[in-house]
């Protein structure tokens, strides 16, 4: 039987390989993993103000406005004006940046398939409902400490 401290071992492990993996991929595309990051959340997310986005992201607004302008510069989003707050503007992925988006989520769909997709379903929804336990009680101890 696995102990408590291997399985976090284990989960360390692959924070670490998926860390690096998204490191490799935002390095051949010329990228950093946060103007990555950013344009995978808008993808999900649709067109957002900045403020959401920053919130989304876990950064200060001053760090989404220091990636939106990269992102615009390289032609993957554009900002617009709020509809209705003239103090805050709209982010919104462009035709390239929707490219790059859906090649991340073509990408996705084929590492989860490699890592996972020979698992027989009973294995798969066991490992999921592990995987939901663990993150519930990590969410669960960050939201207690200050």
């Amino acid at each position: 039987m696995a102990h408590e401290r291997d399985i976090l071992d284990r989960l360390l492990a692959v924070a670490s390989l998926l860390t690096l993996d998204t490191a490799r991929f935002a390095l051949s595309e010329g990228m950093t993993e946060a103007r990555v990051h950013l344009l995978w959340e808008l993808h999900r997310s649709g067109p957002v103000a900045q403020r959401p986005l920053a919130t989304a992201l876990g950064v200060t607004p001053r760090t989404v406005t220091g990636l939106v302008d990269a992102l615009e510069a390289s032609g993957h989003v554009v900002r617009a004006a709020h509809p209705t707050d003239r103090r805050a503007s709209v982010v919104t992925l462009t035709s390239a940046g929707e490219a790059f988006a859906e090649r991340l989520v073509a990408m996705h769909a084929d590492l989860a398939t490699q890592l996972v997709g020979d698992l027989s379903p009973r294995r798969r929804d066991g490992l999921a409902t592990g995987l939901d336990h663990v993150l519930a009680r990590l969410h669960s101890l960050l939201q207690d400490q200050p």
